[in-house]
This record gives C-alpha cells, sequence and structure tokens, in this order.
C-alpha cells in the first residue's frame, strides 16, 4: 500500500491506496515525492503514471479528515494535493497518466496536469466536489473538456466517460482495461525513443506558453474550499458523504 515508483527509461509511479485508491494527505506528498524523484533521475526519459486497484483515483480520503480533530487534515490534504498535482506538471519529462475505472475529485487534478491520457473503456472523470462542501481541480477539469461542459460537471457533479474525452482529444486512447498499461507504455516508450535533452526542453517550452498558471489558479479555488469549512458548509458536506457508506473519498 503507498506509491510505488519504479525507475527505469520509462519510469512508472503507482498509486496504492485499497480499497478505493482514497487518498490520505501523507499519500499526496508522497506521489509529489515520487514524481519528482523520477524527473530529477537523469535517465528517466518519460514516467507513466498509472494505479493499482478499482479505480484510479476516488480523490482525498475523506474519513480520514472527519476523524481528526481541527483543520490539521484538511489543510495538509489541501497542501498535498496543490504539491502532487504540480510535481505532475513540473516533471522534466512527459508524464502519461493510465486512467482505469474511476477518476474523481484529486484524481482530475493529476490527469488534467499529464502531458498526455490513455485510458480504459471503463474509464470515468468527475468532481464530484460540491456534493462534499469543497471546490478545486476545475482547472485541471478545463484542460479535458471544453468550458461549458467543464461548468456542468462542476454544478452538478456529473462524471464523463473516456471515450467522451476521446473525442475532445484530451484522451489519447481508449483501450481494454487489460491492456491499459501496456498501451501506455508503449506510447512512453515512443516519446522515450526521441533525444532526451530536446524532449526536457520541449516539455519546458510548453509549459512557459501555457495561458493559465495552473499552480495559482489551483491555489485560488482552495481559497473557497477553506471558505467553505470555516462556515461550516465543508464539515456538514462531509460527514453527510461519511454518514452515507459511500467510501472513503471523494
Amino acid at each position: 500500500m503507498g506509491v510505488h515508483l519504479q525507475r527505469g527509461a520509462v519510469a512508472e509511479v503507482v498509486i496504492d491506496f485499497p480499497p478505493v485508491n482514497a487518498v490520505p494527505a501523507a499519500g499526496w506528498h508522497a506521489l509529489a515525492e515520487a514524481l519528482t524523484a523520477a524527473g530529477a533521475d537523469p535517465r528517466t526519459r518519460a514516467v507513466v503514471l498509472a494505479a493499482d486497484g478499482r479505480g484510479f483515483c476516488a480523490g482525498v480520503d475523506i474519513k480520514e479528515m472527519q476523524r481528526t480533530e481541527g483543520h490539521g487534515a484538511l489543510l495538509a490534504a489541501n497542501r498535498g494535493c496543490a504539491a502532487a498535482f504540480a510535481a505532475v506538471y513540473d516533471c522534466p519529462v512527459p508524464v502519461i497518466a493510465a486512467v482505469h475505472g474511476f477518476c474523481l475529485g484529486g484524481g482530475v487534478g493529476l490527469v488534467g496536469n499529464a502531458d498526455l491520457v490513455v485510458a480504459s473503456d471503463d474509464a470515468t472523470f468527475g468532481l464530484p466536489e460540491v456534493d462534499r462542501g469543497a471546490l478545486g481541480a476545475a482547472t485541471h477539469l478545463a484542460r479535458l473538456v471544453p468550458h461549458q461542459l467543464m461548468r456542468t460537471m462542476v454544478y452538478t457533479c456529473r462524471p464523463v466517460t473516456a471515450r467522451e474525452l476521446h473525442r475532445f482529444g484530451t484522451v489519447l486512447e481508449v483501450v481494454p482495461a487489460a491492456g491499459l498499461r501496456r498501451a501506455a507504455t508503449r506510447v512512453a516508450e515512443e516519446i522515450a525513443s526521441k533525444d532526451p535533452l530536446v524532449i526536457r526542453r520541449a516539455k519546458e517550452s510548453l509549459n512557459g506558453i501555457d495561458p493559465i498558471d495552473v499552480k495559482r489558479s489551483y491555489r485560488f479555488e482552495q481559497g473557497f474550499t477553506f471558505e467553505l469549512n470555516l462556515n461550516g458548509a465543508g464539515d456538514r458536506a462531509r460527514q453527510r458523504f461519511v454518514d452515507g457508506g459511500q467510501g472513503a473519498g471523494e
């Protein structure tokens, strides 16, 4: 259980927090550290970000927040998410997200900052934040879907499928679940076959021309999560979620 890093020309970072990959606060920081370590290794030419278990990521561990006194767990999770999302974005080599099953909340933050996305045919993507009394990762969802659909998904918490994202061009390939990791690795190996110095400069160049500062934009969103928590709406929504027995994550 935890975050696993396998080094190589194509490094692999795997999320593994059973049963649904609802990532605890420390897990987000571990994920950031693994991605940073992979990118810092001069042997690395591309990174595959994947997950074991029933789905790619169910977001933050809401049960951890509700069983922890005070605001410490909430603050740690928010800082951890910001660190992990930034580590994907700032990784000096391309990051290929391999998404299966559900990709919710913080999972969208990771995938939206990835360079490429390969998904299984059972993959769905959503932001249930409004139902959890929080806001965030619309910054990253906006990199995956058109603007009006992003707003609809935030307001209604409706998910979209990998095939829908494929039609938008934000998911490169949709494959059977059994072949997901292999398909993502195949794309990573294609990138890894290029001149590594050129690829690293290409990543830096593409980040430099982004029209939105994703890290600053996400921290702005998080400010409203803090506000909702202070006025009690966040805690009430999280408790309703926990009492409903819907699992640990977002």
